[in-house]
C-alpha cells in the first residue's frame, strides 16, 4: 500500500510539474486576448507595461476574471497531458479497453507491474468539474444546486470532454483510444461535481451564519 500510495503522489505531481509554466504562459495569453474583446478601444495602445498592469490590476480586481484564468489554466493542463505532449503511435486502436486496475502485464516480461493510470484518469476531471460549475454555475445549474442535477451535468460533460479527447487522440494518432480512460473520466468528474455541490452547500451554511 505504501509503495502504491507513493507511485500515485509521484506521478500526480509529475503530470502537473512539466506542463505548469507552459500552461500559466498559454492561460496568461488567453486572458490578454480575453481582455482586448472585452476592453474598448481607448484602453489599448499605450504599450506593453501598461497591458501587463491592466492584466494584473483585473486579477487582482475582478473575481470573475481570476476565476476564467484559473479555469483556462487546468485546460491548458489537460491538453498538455492528453494530446499536445504525446508521441504519435502507429496503432491508436491497440488497446481499445484499456487498463482497468493498478497492475497490468509486461509485454516482455509477463510479469504484473504497478500502474496508476486508472487512478490518474480517475483524478484528472476532478478539479475540471469544479472550476467548470465555479465559472458557468448559473448556466449549467440554474439559480438553486440541487445534488442530481449537479452529478448528472457533470456526468454528461465530462463523457462529451472526454470522448473528444478519445477521438482526437485517435485520428490525430496522439496516444490510444482507451474506453478504460473515457469511464475513469467521466465518474472523477461526477465526483468534481459532487465535491462542488457540497462545497456550495458548506458555504451557504457558513453565510447563512453568518448572516443569522
Amino acid at each position: 500500500m505504501k509503495e502504491i500510495i507513493g507511485t500515485i503522489i509521484t506521478n500526480v505531481l509529475t503530470a502537473l510539474y512539466q506542463p505548469f509554466w507552459f500552461s500559466v504562459l498559454l492561460s496568461t495569453m488567453f486572458m490578454f486576448l480575453y481582455l482586448y474583446s472585452r476592453s474598448s478601444a481607448s484602453e489599448g495602445g499605450r504599450g506593453w507595461k501598461e497591458a501587463v498592469k491592466t492584466w494584473l490590476r483585473y486579477f487582482k480586481n475582478e473575481p470573475e476574471f481570476r476565476r476564467l484564468f484559473f479555469f483556462v489554466f487546468y485546460i491548458t493542463m489537460i491538453l498538455f497531458r492528453t494530446l499536445i505532449n504525446r508521441n504519435m503511435w502507429l496503432n491508436p486502436l491497440s488497446s481499445v479497453m484499456g487498463g482497468w486496475w493498478i497492475y497490468k502485464e509486461d509485454s516482455n516480461t509477463g510479469e504484473m507491474v504497478l500502474t496508476t493510470e486508472c487512478i490518474e484518469n480517475f483524478i484528472l476531471f476532478m478539479p475540471f468539474t469544479v472550476l467548470l460549475f465555479w465559472n458557468f454555475k448559473k448556466r449549467l445549474l440554474g439559480d438553486t444546486v440541487r445534488f442530481g442535477k449537479t452529478f448528472c451535468v457533470s456526468i454528461a460533460v465530462v463523457f462529451l470532454c472526454s470522448l473528444s479527447i478519445e477521438f482526437l487522440q485517435l485520428f490525430l494518432r496522439l496516444g490510444t483510444f482507451q474506453l478504460s480512460d473515457l469511464c475513469y473520466n467521466t465518474l472523477g468528474g461526477g465526483i468534481g461535481g459532487l465535491i462542488y455541490w457540497a462545497g456550495h452547500k458548506l458555504a451557504a451554511k457558513i453565510q447563512d451564519s453568518r448572516n443569522g
